[in-house]
């Protein structure tokens, strides 16, 4: 009887628990911060949370407190109001951040740096990092910059391809206060007009990676390169992926900075537009210089008719793209990936119509241009009316050990879809430690409410309980959602067609 009276306590406690196990609180709108404003998350700076928001030439930090009440709206008036603002990145520390922006005034682009505080001001004196002189109205971002995990180092790069056969890559390699370590320019021959560079990442030690590949017509990658920038080289370090009898997909890097290894994936395929088979890996080991794993996982029947979704059991994965890759301090790794896809007027587009069109085209007529991190249609925010429905469908999510072997899989089921743009649908993953939570609308009893699916490690999916203060009115936009502690995201919501922010407490 004690013991039963014990276990009713338990499952008691544990049901409270899950019912409060996650908060939200939502910011006022302001009558400037419309649909069509443009916003970057900035992050959580001494206790408070960053905003930056832009319409037409005004640029302003609004600082919310922890309930999310708007305590400063801060302009930032050392952007220059009459030139051409390009692009802004942040970079959150504790105490501060840093803002790099870069924009053009009259044939220079200049690549500038300023460090702002909790309370949304600037902090000491704006910082020129770069300058590049080009000879048309810059629309695409010249530099692009990116930080290591740790956030002890990040770079500024551009490259420049005014000759096809040799482009010039600058890189500028910085501390966390902005000190300058180490700046090279090097030459990357390219063999081929269809030669690409892409997916360039940092990692703790400062060393750049991406990948060099060719594009046959425009589809399948044929061959490929692991590239390596050590920190204080003045030269490439490449290997050639083994590509003899596969073709692969859209190539995606992560460090390892743990085990002091880079891990390249992709989704491959037998042969030029063929049926997705499984996972391409490659892993590379930094300590030894060496390979130490490339192999292929094929796709079980099992998995694939669960996450087939409308497509027959072969063409399972064809419209899947990979989203997050996450690497464990065992030297494991999580893969996920979703179903996207558009319609138009009856016609389906898929990765063939639109993946490898945009974001690899040469800018012959502009010589400088900064490669494409994620595919276009997962960060822009567009609106094309209603010609084109977008479509985000399942979601796979499965774990493999150190040495590339499967240990579980599973599937989150979901149907998505806009006619107006596709800043609603998609997903956003928070990973707070001992669970991967997976953010994402869907549409119950004709409204759209936000979803949290948990993962345990051992990969177990729950449905969490509906969300706390989930109000009527409030359209939520997870893809453009950012983590910004250990268990605190912040979510853009649109409400009465504006855009206003939540803040979600994983307790």
């Amino acid at each position: 009887m004690i013991r039963g009276k014990w276990m009713l306590a338990l499952i008691l406690s544990i049901t409270a628990f899950s019912v409060s196990a996650q908060k939200i609180v939502y910011s006022e709108y302001d009558r400037d911060d419309t649909r069509r404003m443009n916003f970057e998350i900035a992050g959580k700076i001494g206790g408070n949370f960053l905003i930056y928001k832009n319409v037409r030439n005004a640029n302003w930090i609004s600082v919310l407190d922890n309930d999310m009440k708007e305590i400063a709206k801060v302009e930032q008036d050392y952007v220059p109001d009459n030139d051409r603002m390009i692009n802004v990145d942040f970079f959150s520390f504790p105490d501060y951040c840093y803002m790099i922006y870069q924009y053009q005034k009259r044939s220079i682009v200049y690549c500038m740096a300023a460090k702002i505080d909790g309370s949304g001001k600037k902090v000491g004196e704006v910082m020129q990092l770069d300058t590049t002189q080009i000879g048309f109205a810059a629309s695409n971002k010249i530099y692009s910059v990116i930080a290591s995990e740790d956030k002890g180092r990040l770079i500024a790069f551009k490259i420049n391809s005014k000759n096809r056969k040799n482009y010039i890559v600058t890189t500028l390699l910085y501390d966390n206060q902005l000190s300058l370590l180490k700046k090279s320019r090097l030459n990357m021959e390219m063999e081929d007009r269809d030669d690409y560079l892409d997916k360039f990442q940092l990692d703790n030690d400062g060393d750049l990676v991406f990948t060099k590949f060719d594009r046959l017509n425009s589809e399948n990658i044929g061959k490929a390169f692991f590239v390596v920038k050590y920190a204080q080289a003045d030269s490439f370090a490449m290997s050639q992926l083994n590509t003899e009898d596969i073709y692969l997909d859209e190539l995606h890097i992560k460090p390892d900075n743990t085990n002091k290894r880079f891990f390249i994936t992709s989704f491959y395929t037998k042969q030029r537009r063929g049926n997705t088979e499984g996972y391409y890996f490659y892993i590379w080991d930094k300590q030894s210089g060496r390979l130490i794993k490339e192999d292929t996982i094929v796709f079980s029947d099992e998995l694939r008719r669960e996450a087939r979704g409308n497509a027959s059991t072969r063409m399972a994965f064809n419209d899947y793209f990979i989203r997050n890759i996450i690497v464990r301090r065992d030297g494991g790794f999580i893969i996920s990936s979703e179903a996207y896809y558009t319609t138009s007027r009856g016609n389906v587009f898929n990765r063939w119509n639109y993946l490898y069109g945009s974001p690899f085209m040469r800018m012959s007529d502009y010589y400088y241009y900064s490669p494409y991190y994620s595919s276009y249609w997962w960060n822009s925010r567009s609106n094309t009316g209603g010609n084109v429905r977008y479509q985000a469908d399942n979601i796979t999510v499965l774990s493999f050990d150190k040495n590339g072997r499967r240990e579980w899989a599973n599937v989150i089921s979901k149907e998505q879809f806009d006619d107006q743009s596709d800043d609603l649908i998609s997903y956003q993953l928070v990973n707070t430690g001992g669970q991967l939570h997976i953010l994402f609308n869907n549409m119950e009893r004709r409204t759209l409410l936000l979803n949290d699916f948990s993962i345990t490690p051992d990969g177990n999916i729950n449905r969490s309980p509906t969300l706390k203060n989930l109000d009527k009115g409030y359209e939520f936009m997870p893809k453009y959602a950012k983590q910004v502690s250990a268990r605190q995201i912040i979510i853009p919501c649109l409400y009465r067609n504006y855009i206003c922010f939540a803040k979600i407490d994983y307790n």
